[in-house]
């Protein structure tokens, strides 16, 4: 049995993948970039591990002792299940490993924006707080989350992480589901409109699919709430990066907070790219779910996987 790590670079270098190598010959790569190195590197391999490069015929086409093809991630949208389902290949992703990580990351993001803290900060550190004689810092209003109404798209087990949270600091939930098969019965489902007008918090937490592709626009920004703060830790393609540079260069909303982009690393053409005011837009580098807690449940899940795989098992096969 010969188990291929094509991504290591994806999980981070402190993570330990010493579980593997009881199945087998274990061989790893921090990187793989091209298909032709793909290519070469699986040649042999029976089961494969990958983050986001893509499973196509192009990339394991000539690898005719493969037999399995397990992700360090969640989202499948990089796989071509017409190719591996005729190739007779099972794909089985990871779920459930980054909940508590992205949904601390979600308050992480929410009240650096909610409670000015680019701007406190940058008061203490320019030292006006210096034997300062009264607290002029009250010009910068904030505002409690208690009694604020937050608005989820996306009721998984990241969305009701975060409604726990949410329902925590006091506030009111809603939600709207957008595959339209809302199943969460402890917090009420709303119509997406209902969601936009009512919300002082929208936070984001579906899959990436054609109902969900750019769902945030111009047009849905302007339907908010200007007090309403914007988070997005789902996928860069749910939202339109240009309509949410204007709305926030118009002051349609309060502020946004985002961890994933539509190009990743950012593109130079990124509208966001510009827009420099922490104050109103804080960006992180698609590292919600990357706390070590997380990464170390990933790799347990691969395991698991494979150890399942080869058991004969059903466990976190996609189609």
């Amino acid at each position: 049995m010969k188990i291929v790590l094509l991504e290591t670079l994806q999980i981070g270098s402190d993570i330990n993948y010493d579980c593997l190598n009881g199945f087998g010959e274990v061989i790893a790569y921090e990187q793989t970039n091209t298909y032709e190195e793909m290519r070469e590197r699986i040649a042999d391999a029976d089961i494969i591990i990958v983050d986001q490069f893509p499973i196509n015929e192009q990339s394991i086409g000539k690898a005719n002792k493969l037999k399995l093809v397990t992700m360090t991630s969640t989202g499948t949208n990089f796989v071509d299940f017409d190719y591996t389902n005729k190739a007779g290949i099972a794909v089985a992703n990871i779920r459930g490993y980054s909940t508590n990580s992205v949904a601390q990351h979600t308050f992480a993001l929410l009240l650096y924006l909610y409670e000015k803290i680019a701007y406190f900060d940058y008061y203490v550190k320019k030292e006006e707080y210096v034997n300062d004689t009264f607290n002029s810092s009250f010009s910068v209003k904030f505002h409690e989350l208690c009694g604020k109404t937050w608005g989820i798209v996306g009721m998984g087990q990241i969305g009701v992480q975060v409604a726990k949270i949410a329902s925590a600091f006091g506030c009111k939930v809603i939600y709207n589901s957008p595959s339209g098969n809302p199943h969460n019965t402890d917090y009420p489902h709303v119509q997406f409109e209902e969601l936009l007008s009512e919300s002082d918090i929208i936070s984001v937490h579906t899959p990436l699919t054609e109902k969900t592709a750019e769902i945030f626009g111009y047009e849905e920004y302007k339907k908010m709430k200007r007090s309403a703060y914007f988070i997005n830790v789902a996928r860069g393609g749910v939202i339109s990066e240009k309509g949410l540079a204007k709305a926030l260069e118009e002051n349609l909303i309060a502020g946004a907070g985002l961890d994933v982009l539509t190009a990743e690393p950012m593109s130079p053409e990124c509208a966001l790219r510009p827009f420099k005011d922490s104050s109103k837009l804080v960006i992180t580098p698609h590292m919600a779910w990357a706390s070590v807690e997380s990464r170390t449940r990933a790799m347990e899940e691969v395991y698991l996987n494979i150890r399942s795989y080869l058991n004969g098992e059903k466990r976190n096969l996609c189609r």
